[in-house]
């Protein structure tokens, strides 16, 4: 079996493993999850559910919210059951808990991308007002949720080692090939068929622009965390998230982000139909 399909088995396991409460919530269990990041022992897991609950808590999130401690019974033989100590993870506990984990197992690779683009689904999905937008206030909210991320990446290359504007722009195509199968942004220009001084940032809809979005957090996150140095790691790793972005939106069944319809209208013509609420949002955030 080769990587791909390693990948997408994973994927499958993620998804089959989850459960869901009465009120409707979805869940995980640390015990199930250990096991499937290739964790020797549970003992050797719950240092990394205590740095994900610290990162919980460091994001402003409540952790009885996401981390719920309960009594599992497992088999111990002949039909006997004992209690043990194990904990009930939302998704947004999971990626924590993959985002904590060891990169380099091809599982927990997986996992990062997996959980970072489902949880950050289920944010935009539970967001009353975020779904009540139309599909042109949906891309102005999300470019500028990219503007932004983009100015936090561009930080986290510059201290990988990522420093003149050239350097940057080869960064940049290193995720536009991952996350577009190999094209970079000149291409991607060329295929939306834009002219010289039109921006592919202002002509992508919502769902494309939210692509965009997952693979600029997850490489900020990752070169911040591993503490990547030198260009052509930090582009390498460019490359690598987005093509993981990529295989995930591939194994969930959407449309590659090349494939997507191009917008009609520029995008900064459109900035006066963001509600005064997402409006304020943005302005926080810039």
């Amino acid at each position: 079996m080769g990587d791909k399909e390693i990948e997408k088995s994973h994927s499958l396991i993620f998804e089959r493993l989850k459960s869901t409460d009465p009120s409707g919530s979805e869940y995980w269990t640390a015990r199930q999850l250990f096991k499937i990041l290739e964790y020797s022992e549970y003992r050797h897991f719950v240092p990394v559910i205590e740095k994900a609950k610290a990162a919980c808590r460091n994001s402003g999130r409540t952790i009885k919210d996401h981390f719920e401690d309960f009594l599992a019974m497992v088999d111990i033989g002949s039909g006997a059951k004992r209690p043990v100590q194990d904990v009930k993870l939302s998704r947004y506990a999971c990626y924590l808990n993959v985002q904590n984990g060891d990169p380099s197992k091809l599982v927990i690779a997986t996992g990062q991308s997996y959980f970072a683009i489902q949880t950050r689904r289920q944010e935009l999905s539970d967001d009353k007002v975020f779904q009540g937008l139309k599909e042109n206030q949906k891309r102005i909210f999300l470019r500028n949720e990219l503007k932004e991320h983009n100015k936090q990446l561009v930080e986290a290359a510059q201290s990988a080692g990522v420093e003149t504007n050239l350097d940057f722009a080869v960064f940049q195509n290193h995720g536009y090939k991952g996350l577009y199968g190999g094209l970079d942004a000149k291409s991607i220009h060329a295929k939306k068929k834009l002219k010289k001084n039109q921006k592919i940032l202002d002509y992508m809809g919502s769902t494309e622009l939210a692509a965009n979005l997952f693979r600029a957090t997850q490489t900020e996150e990752k070169l911040r965390r591993e503490n990547i140095q030198g260009r052509e790691k930090a582009n390498d790793t460019h490359f690598e998230v987005g093509k993981k972005v990529r295989k995930t939106i591939q194994e969930l069944g959407g449309t590659l982000p090349e494939n997507l319809p191009t917008p009609k209208e520029n995008a900064n013509s459109l900035e006066e139909e963001l509600p005064p609420l997402l409006n304020s949002i943005s302005e926080d955030e810039s």
